[in-house]
Parts: C-alpha cells; sequence; structure tokens
C-alpha cells in the first residue's frame, strides 16, 4: 500500500522565535552594535519582534543592552551590542614539537597565549598530556574557567575526516592520539573540534591573513615538511577520508621527490656545507656543534653569503615545483607560504616566481603569511568560532548573567 505524502512541519511559535533570534544574533556578530532600527532594516522582522528577541538573547547572555545616548527629538532608539565575552574559545596547534594554545573571546580577540616543546614524547597519550597541561597554563594566564570555554579547535599534522576522526595509516600521523578530543572533553568539559593544521592554516589565512576577500587558495606550510590546505569557493576540501592537500603525492615529482619542507632542506643542506672543509662559508662561525639553523642560512644568505644564497636558490626552484604542481591541479587564485619559516621565506619570492612562469602559464599569485607561527592556532580559533556562531542558542554561556 503506497503511504501518505508527507507533509512539512508546521512552523510553531517556538520554532520561529528561534529562527529570528539566530537571525537577530548572525547580524549583531557581524556588525557588533546596532540600534533596533537597524536590526529592523537588516533582519526584516518587525520592530516588537526584534525587541523581543534582543530581550530573549539579553537574558541568555550573548547581547549586551547598550545606552541609548541623547538624541534631539523622539525616543532615543534601544542600541544593542554583541556580548564579546558571553564566553571564550581556544585554538590549539599541537604540532610534532611544540603546542601553541590561544585563548580568544567571542570577537576573535586574542586574551592569553601559552607554548610549551613537545619533548619527551614517546606515546600519543605522552601528546594528549602536553596538549592538556599547556591549555591550563593558558587558561590560567587569561583568568578563565574551563566552565567559560564554548569550545576548543585543535590542528594536527595529520589527516583528519569530516568527523574529526585522524587518519592513521601513516607511521608519523601515528603520533597523534585517535582518542585525543574525547580525553580533553573528559578532562575540561568542552568540545574540541580536531582538523588537520594545514586546513586549519587555509581558515586562519582567510580570515585574518593574506587571502582575505580571496576563495580560492592554497596555504602550503613549509616549515619541516610540506603540508596544503585547500579552498575552493570559500570551502574547504577534505575529501573521502581527509586526505585531500596531503603531499606525499611530491614523492613522484621531477626535482623534489619527497614532502621535506623549506626549513628542513635550509638546515640540511647548511649543515652540509659546514660539513665539506673545502667549502669557504660564513655559516661555519655560527654553527653549533658542526649543524646550524634555516635561520641562520637565511641570514647569512642575506649578509652576502654565496653558499647560502645558492642553498636558497635551489630552495626556491625546488618549492616553485611545489607551487606549479598545486596551481596546475586545483587552479587557486593565490598560494601562500606559511608557518614558522614564512618570513625567511619572503626572500625565495623572486627566484621563486620567475621559475613558477616556466613550468604553467597560468601561475598563481605566491604570498607569504604574515601570522607567523600563530597560522595554525589562528585558524583554530576561527574553527571554533563557526561551531560556536552555528551552535549559540544551544549552548549555555559560563558568563551568563544573573
Amino acid at each position: 500500500m503506497a503511504k501518505p505524502p508527507t507533509t512539512p512541519p508546521t512552523a510553531t511559535p517556538t520554532m520561529l522565535r528561534r529562527v529570528n533570534a539566530g537571525k537577530v544574533l548572525g547580524v549583531l556578530n557581524r556588525a557588533r552594535v546596532m540600534t533596533g532600527t537597524g536590526l529592523i532594516e537588516a533582519t526584516g522582522l518587525t520592530r516588537a519582534t526584534v525587541h523581543a528577541v534582543c530581550n530573549d538573547l539579553i537574558s541568555m547572555g550573548w547581547v549586551i543592552e547598550l545606552d541609548p545616548g541623547r538624541t534631539s527629538v523622539g525616543r532615543p532608539s534601544r542600541r544593542f551590542e554583541f556580548n564579546g565575552r558571553a564566553g571564550y574559545v581556544l585554538g590549539i596547534d599541537i604540532g610534532a614539537a611544540k603546542t601553541t594554545v590561544l585563548v580568544s573571546d567571542l570577537r576573535g580577540e586574542t586574551v592569553a597565549k601559552a607554548g610549551r616543546p613537545a619533548v619527551d614524547v614517546k606515546t600519543p597519550g605522552d601528546r594528549t598530556r602536553i596538549v592538556h597541561e599547556t591549555v591550563v597554563e593558558a587558561l590560567a594566564s587569561a583568568g578563565v574557567s574551563d566552565a567559560q570555554i564554548l569550545a576548543a579547535g585543535a590542528g594536527v599534522a595529520a589527516p583528519v575526516d569530516r568527523e574529526g576522526n585522524i587518519l592513521v595509516d601513516d607511521e608519523f600521523w601515528r603520533r597523534f592520539d585517535p582518542g585525543l578530543s574525547q580525553r580533553l572533553t573528559d578532562l575540561h568539559g568542552w568540545p574540541v573540534l580536531l582538523e588537520n593544521d594545514a586546513n586549519l592554516a587555509a581558515l586562519g589565512e582567510h580570515w585574518r591573513g593574506e587571502a582575505r576577500n580571496v576563495d580560492d587558495l592554497v596555504v602550503l606550510l613549509a616549515g619541516e615538511r610540506f603540508g596544503s590546505g585547500l579552498m575552493d569557493s570559500g570551502r574547504l576540501l577534505h575529501g573521502s577520508r581527509g586526505g585531500a592537500g596531503e603531499m606525499v603525492f611530491l614523492k613522484l615529482v621531477e626535482g623534489v621527490g619527497d614532502t621535506h619542507g623549506i626549513a628542513r632542506i635550509a638546515r640540511e643542506n647548511g649543515t652540509a656545507a659546514v660539513a665539506d672543509p673545502a667549502v669557504q662559508t660564513s655559516l661555519r662561525k655560527v654553527a653549533t656543534n658542526g649543524a646550524v639553523t634555516a635561520e641562520q642560512v637565511f641570514s647569512a644568505a642575506a649578509a652576502g653569503d654565496e653558499v647560502a644564497h645558492d642553498i636558497l636558490q635551489d630552495i626556491a626552484g625546488r618549492t616553485a615545483r611545489v607551487v606549479a604542481t598545486l596551481g596546475i591541479l586545483f587552479n587557486p587564485e593565490l598560494v601562500v607560504l606559511g608557518g614558522a619559516v614564512a618570513e625567511g621565506a619572503r626572500a625565495l619570492l623572486p627566484d621563486l616566481e620567475k621559475e613558477l612562469a616556466g613550468y604553467t602559464t597560468t601561475p598563481p599569485r605566491v604570498a607569504v603569511s604574515s601570522l607567523g607561527d600563530a597560522i595554525v592556532s589562528v585558524g583554530a580559533v576561527r574553527h571554533a568560532l563557526n561551531y560556536v556562531e552555528q551552535h549559540a542558542l544551544d549552548l549555555e554561556l559560563g558568563c551568563r548573567p544573573d
């Protein structure tokens, strides 16, 4: 027997009130401060509805009513402000060598920052312990309690699928605890939104970096290992299991051959030059136990050291092949070089762009991130804020007024 046709549920007053509250809160979140009249114009709701919804949002803690101020004639208009201190979010960068935690208010302004090196990490559980300790330090510095945190974004150098699960098919990826999100939630009580670090870097750049107003974007983390975050029409690309943007394919690219990033290549080639007694270079004077850092190679090149300059030329050519491959595959408007090595990588741009033009007729624009080593944690904050905005009316505020 055929089933009777289903009808959509009837909109109830409670449902309509919730939809209207979400609409008003979204406008205030973007505009920060608006009058009742402005909200009426922006939302298309009636005056009575706007004021009733604002009263609800004030009682929930999401909105503050400001002094209407003086007007020359008539009744002063009510003024409403999004409460940026209604709660807080965390942005966590769980790197292989260091964990960084940002505490941010709901306007995206940093309240506190803490970082700890990932030393003596033998198991994934050790890494989770370091993350927990760094979070505790950051919260104490901010004077914020666990109850005031609404969500935490967290980035790891491994593929993460749309449900927040880490892909552990690779030995390097297995260094991260697959149960990290749940462990941190059990310890602190707030949801942990796990994401790939390069994807978070793309969110950070799109929000606060060089890629504002750019929706077709690749962010290339280029420190120890290459990793890329891909954005198409303003939307992150994950792939079926979270592997979109993984760079293992570089092993197949002529002139590249592995996933080693700019910092690693600079360090290894600089150290090799120091070890060769036939090579005349100022790097030998700054080496420690025969080893040099990537920063020392960049500094020596800037000071005119020919060996260091040649190393950077080789790196620029290699990086150009990486950027060209990504440009051909994904056709982005912009590729941003990011991570701790970003500022030094600025010196590579002239040679990189010259080489790039020889590999593709449609080379993307290339820029260096201004977010420095905060690029992933800033993106993690944005990830957490997106969650808060989507679920605002379901969240219990730790800063709720009496």
